[in-house]
């Protein structure tokens, strides 16, 4: 007769992934000519429950290199963004989000520049970048136990073994 066991587990109970596009400007100290070169590094990010939704909050620094004095000289200017985001995770079967659920935020695509212009002084410049998310939840299994069941194998002692050789009559098939 089978008997079951409940086992309490961690699983994911939610997962998503989301790409944005954040549009940041950044004044240099000299009026550019021409971006040469941008990038964006150290970037950083982390979730948590806000009333059932999962908020992410992040920040990335960006570096453009440009000419300047009529693209006789160039320079580097660095910025350090912040950057929110509210994503509404389904949740499977049935679960729910709560404060002890554990959120786990990935960069599946890093921040990457996309487009570069020189507006009036300023560059501006389009990041985009993609996180995913995922929710882990603790979950029930439910297993079926076998009663009655020896799963062990027999194993026989050598000397036992040498006995049942001693006693094997050689004589027998003659």
């Amino acid at each position: 007769m089978a008997s079951y066991k409940e086992i309490v587990t961690k699983t994911v109970i939610g997962k998503a992934k989301k790409t944005s596009k954040n549009e940041v400007s950044l004044k240099p100290e000299n009026m550019p000519n021409t971006v040469l070169g941008c990038w964006v590094i150290n970037h950083s990010f982390s979730g948590t429950n806000e009333n059932g939704l999962v908020k992410l909050n992040g920040s990335f620094d960006v570096n453009v290199w440009y000419s300047y004095d009529s693209d006789h000289k160039t320079a580097v200017s660095t910025k350090t963004y912040n950057y929110e985001d509210i994503m509404n995770i389904p949740i499977k079967n049935n679960a729910t989000l709560t404060d002890s659920s554990e959120i786990i935020v990935r960069s599946l695509k890093q921040p990457t520049v996309s487009d570069v212009k020189v507006v009036n002084g300023d560059v501006k410049l389009l990041v985009e970048k993609e996180l995913g998310v995922e929710i882990i939840g603790e979950a029930k299994i439910k297993v079926s136990i076998e009663d009655d069941e020896d799963d062990y194998e027999e194993l026989i002692d050598d000397s036992e073994v040498d006995n049942i050789i001693n006693e094997i009559d050689e004589e027998y098939l003659k």
